[in-house]
Formats: structure tokens, C-alpha cells, sequence
């Protein structure tokens, strides 16, 4: 994809709501990174929290998250202390 967009008096420029979107822009803490090479400007976007890590921080995810910490502080579970441990209770 390629558009132009307007470089205002200050130095400031709006990127169109579609990229933004498309990007996860539009969430708050996001970031773009200006990169210099070669005699282009590159934008990256930047999140707090990168796109493909986003369903571990959904509402629905932390709450098991809550819950499994509260198990684990109950002594609820099992702990298995190697993944070789853990293969052995399924037999």
C-alpha cells in the first residue's frame, strides 16, 4: 500500500484511520518507531503490548489467570517439576 499523507507546520502528521486500525494504532500506549535508512523514513508500530501477546491481557484470560493463582496459593494442582515428570503421570 502506498498513500501520501500532509506534513503540518510543526512537523506532525496523521496517519489514516485504516492503518491505524489495522495496526492496533489505536489502542492507548501505542507507539511508532521512526527508523532512517537508506534516504526513506520508515514508520514501525510499537505496542506496550505486541499484537500476537494481546489475548494473554483479555479480560476473559486474566480472570483464569486469577483463578489458577488462587488454586496455586490453595495448594490445589499438581506441580510437576520436569516436563519428563509430568509425561509420567499420563501413563
Amino acid at each position: 500500500m502506498s498513500t501520501y499523507i500532509n506534513v503540518r507546520d510543526r512537523g506532525q502528521i496523521s496517519l489514516p484511520a485504516a492503518i491505524r486500525k489495522k495496526f492496533h494504532l489505536d489502542e492507548p500506549g501505542a507507539q511508532v518507531e521512526l527508523i532512517e535508512r537508506n534516504g526513506e523514513i520508515v514508520l514501525r508500530p510499537m505496542l506496550p503490548i505486541p499484537a500476537d501477546q494481546a489475548w494473554f491481557w483479555t479480560k476473559e484470560w486474566q480472570e483464569g489467570e486469577r483463578i489458577a493463582g488462587e488454586e496455586a496459593a490453595a495448594g490445589l494442582g499438581t506441580v510437576y517439576n520436569s516436563g519428563e515428570e509430568f509425561l509420567d503421570s499420563l501413563k
